[in-house]
């Protein structure tokens, strides 16, 4: 799945002699957390967050009055506490690598540009959360079943036959816990809602061939 498909295309920016107080602004009308920042041509040169807002204001504790306070948020400019130069990503890089390089630089959003590094869009973590509720097919309910299979090719489709072959439907099939030195896996496997007999008959099924780690429909059951 690409970026393309998922950021949020109508990006809100700001030039780096803006404001911190119009851009702190900006924020709080439009509820986001980050703010990317572009030169005359729209490229990429900074972002700027909430918490490099919170950071550079003055303290509860200050002895300035309204006034003074208002008179110095407005003088400080977003070029002076934005990330310059930031990690941004491509619309055609992967949701996969994308999660990957926020998750290891603990990042929660990032710009994305085009082959000029013009900002064409932004992805968030809140992005990243519905894709996987996509990908997982969750919202269609049904049954998941999460078993420990043997990495040995081959291994898969006989599950799936067997789910298959007792009136079970795919939704989706994703595969991580890699454990014993990469020789097994953890296999999740989702399908449509069915009729209770037939949902009891399946669940009596996989159980007896295949090494379950847990089904859930609503409530988890651990085996």
């Amino acid at each position: 799945m690409l970026i393309r498909n998922w950021m949020t295309s109508s990006v809100i920016s700001v030039k780096e002699d803006a404001s911190m107080l119009k851009v702190s602004k900006l924020m709080k009308e439009h509820g986001i957390k980050r703010v990317p920042v572009v030169d005359d041509e729209n490229k990429l040169i900074g972002i700027v967050s909430d918490r490099d807002i919170k950071e550079a204001s003055p303290s509860k504790a200050t002895t300035l009055d309204i006034h003074e306070l208002s008179y110095l948020l407005s003088e400080l400019k977003i070029k002076d506490i934005m990330t310059k130069d930031p990690v941004a990503v491509s619309p055609m890089d992967t949701i996969e690598q994308v999660a990957l390089i926020m998750l290891e630089k603990k990042l929660t959003g990032l710009p994305v540009v085009d082959w000029e590094h013009k900002l064409v869009g932004i992805i968030t973590e809140a992005d990243i959360f519905k894709i996987f509720t996509e990908i997982s097919g969750v919202k269609l309910g049904g049954i998941q079943f999460a078993l420990e299979l043997s990495e040995e090719p081959g291994t898969l489709p006989p599950v799936l036959d067997l789910i298959r072959e007792n009136g079970g439907r795919l939704i989706s099939v994703l595969t991580g816990g890699y454990k014993n030195e990469g020789t097994m896996r953890d296999v999740y496997i989702r399908i449509r809602p069915m009729g209770e007999e037939e949902e009891k008959n399946l669940i009596e099924k996989v159980k007896a061939n295949c090494k379950v780690v847990y089904w859930a429909d609503d409530k988890v059951h651990l085996v």
